[in-house]
């Protein structure tokens, strides 16, 4: 199989300028010419691109990357190698895109050789993640995705049990669902909402990026971003972007923790003021701390934020009956003034 220029331009997302250039600089010279002259690429030409590419994300000179691919530097294992220690160092390419690149490098080793699909797809997966983020960018979103992961997971699989039973995104566990979505995220971005939003943008506009790699699909990010823009209208009334920046992370197993052990609690019919009730109590106000970062300020904006909004309520991950018994516990925990500033929804 050969491809013309236009072809390979399109595929991997390069520019038939760059291809040409290529060219004319000896570093990416096609195997072929038609009958009408046009250049033809075969997959050792798609091969060296590969290696071509996978060098300029490392910050290497053209200049210097043609010596590099010299003599047997053609090899595939080379090349798969320097890409997995490039993304190992730098995290400049998306999970998508190590995956595949494993893929191959395991594949090489057990004698298989990538076809020419793989290596096209390794480069347009490149060529559309520099869109929208630098290296640097992708590193700090990658080394913070091994803290979500799992929760993501679990998070995701909830999300399409909601879609498939068509529940509305205003109802209770799915805005509890958006809610950990929503933590996660900024988790993940360290807060950052300018990063968050270009990361929702790419996955919204570009379908190649949809569905992979654990990757939610198209559907799906319409569905939870229509719960999320609900909450989000809400708290906007009441919080600024430096205060959502601000709020810190609290693992939603948590809040499922204390969750279950206030239910032993009222099921055991103990009183608020029971030790074991205030000891509860305090470990709300921990948590409350967390996700505040000690300030008393965004508590309060929380506070009355719960307080004024139903909807933020109802996505909370503490049921009512829980909320309402650690409130009552920790009036005895702590003095009233403190004690006023947890916010209910939590």
């Amino acid at each position: 199989m050969l491809l013309k220029v236009g072809d390979l331009a399109r595929r991997t997302g390069l520019t038939v300028r760059t291809l040409h250039h290529y060219d004319e600089i000896g570093l990416l010279k096609p195997s072929g010419r038609s009958e009408a002259g046009y250049r033809l690429y075969s997959q050792a030409d798609v091969q060296r691109l590969h290696g071509i590419q996978t060098m300029r994300q490392m910050g290497l000179a053209l200049s210097d990357i043609g010596a590099l691919l010299a003599g047997d530097g053609m090899a595939p294992e080379r090349i798969i190698g320097q890409q997995i220690r490039s993304l190992d160092q730098q995290i400049a390419q998306a999970t998508e895109l190590r995956g595949r690149l494993t893929m191959l490098r395991d594949g090489l080793m057990a004698g298989a050789e990538p076809d020419m699909g793989n290596w096209l797809e390794a480069l347009a997966l490149m060529t559309t993640y520099g869109k929208y983020f630098s290296s640097a960018e992708l590193k700090h979103i990658f080394q913070n995705w091994n803290l979500i992961e799992a929760d993501w997971l679990i998070v995701k699989d909830l999300v399409r049990s909601a879609m498939d039973r068509q529940l509305a995104p205003d109802t209770p566990e799915v805005q509890a669902l958006a809610y950990r979505w929503m933590a996660l995220m900024l988790h993940c971005m360290k807060g950052d909402l300018d990063l968050l939003e270009r990361w929702g943008h790419m996955f919204r506009t570009e379908p190649s990026t949809q569905g992979r790699n654990h990757a939610p699909p198209g559907e799906m990010i319409e569905y939870i971003e229509t719960a999320i823009k609900l909450r989000m209208a809400l708290l906007e009334k009441y919080l600024t972007r430096n205060d959502l920046r601000t709020l810190g992370h609290v693992p939603h197993t948590d809040w499922a923790a204390l969750e279950q052990d206030v239910q032993q609690l009222l099921a055991r019919a103990l009183p608020p003021h029971h030790p074991d009730a205030v000891a509860a109590a305090l470990r709300w106000n921990d948590l409350f701390d967390t996700l505040t970062r000690r300030r008393p300020e965004l508590r309060q904006k929380l506070l009355m934020a719960s307080a004024n909004e139903p909807l933020l309520q109802a996505g909370s991950p503490l049921s009512a009956p829980v909320r309402a018994y650690l409130q009552a516990a920790l009036a005895h925990a702590m003095p009233a003034p403190a004690a006023a500033v947890v916010s209910p929804h939590r």
